[in-house]
């Protein structure tokens, strides 16, 4: 197997490796790697000056397939200081998800910093950990987990440091915050209280709001997911480095019983 998530056909194509695949269902895509892909299209989009993408929302529009995807990206508002940016992500003819972003022009607030969470417990405090059983492999083993506290498949809060162990797309080294987006989507699975073998807790979209981009290749999540009392539920993520806050996260999710009952 290729150690990407994706390889490059051409002309914005892509062909989805097995790593992608999400632990709900075998032929349906983790947002993860769609996310950066996404990111990716619109890290590419020209500016005039040195920016930041500010707030990037992926919306799903139906299961992203593990098979040949095209991304395409635009500026759907250009701006001197502030731009809107579009990504589009289609499957089968069909587009199965968008992202909207606003890049901001970059200027100096380093002597104003102010109101971030604190450094986590460093990688080397954490625990190594492994997909549970009851848990589809692809995107999951396609990443390295380290436990700050909380587990996979325990109910509650939680907090982890990730690392990517493939590209993104085959011969590329992904952005810091394409690293950040694959692992953003990750907030609901880590934190959920409820049981993957009994419940779905799936995001339907996903909103990054981001600070500054990561150093390195660990990105940590430390996430918590709250549910309502009519199938709807919300997980909200403060996503690290190893020198403290770069981004915060939020996922709308739909819950409902896997069985009746």
């Amino acid at each position: 197997m290729v150690d990407a998530f994706y390889e490059a056909a051409g002309d914005g194509v892509f062909t989805s490796t097995p790593h992608t695949a999400g632990p709900w269902f075998p032929d349906a895509q983790h947002l993860g790697p769609p996310s950066a892909l996404l990111v990716r299209a619109l890290e590419a989009l020209p500016g005039d000056r040195e920016s930041l993408i500010a707030r990037v929302t992926v919306d799903i529009l139906g299961p992203v397939p593990v098979t040949e995807v095209a991304v395409s990206a635009r500026v759907e508002r250009p701006g001197r200081s502030v731009e809107q940016l579009r990504g589009e992500l289609s499957a089968d003819g069909r587009l199965v998800a968008t992202a909207t972003a606003w890049r901001i022009a970059s200027s100096d607030t380093g002597d104003r910093v102010t109101g971030s969470a604190g450094a986590l417990p460093a990688v080397s405090h954490a625990a190594p950990a492994t997909r549970p059983p009851e848990w589809r492999p692809g995107y999951l083993d396609a990443m390295d987990w380290y436990l700050v506290h909380g587990a996979f498949g325990e109910p509650g809060p939680a907090c982890a440091w990730v690392r990517q162990r493939v590209d993104l797309v085959s011969g590329e080294r992904p952005s810091p915050l394409q690293r950040l987006m694959t692992v953003a989507d990750s907030g609901n699975g880590l934190s959920s209280p409820l049981g993957i073998e009994d419940w779905l807790f799936i995001n339907t979209e996903l909103t990054v709001h981001v600070q500054r981009e990561p150093v390195d290749e660990w990105v940590g999540i430390d996430a918590n997911t709250v549910i309502g009392p009519r199938g709807v539920g919300t997980a909200t993520s403060v996503l690290h480095d190893r020198l403290g806050q770069v981004a915060t996260g939020a996922q709308a999710l739909l819950v409902r019983r896997r069985k009746p009952g």
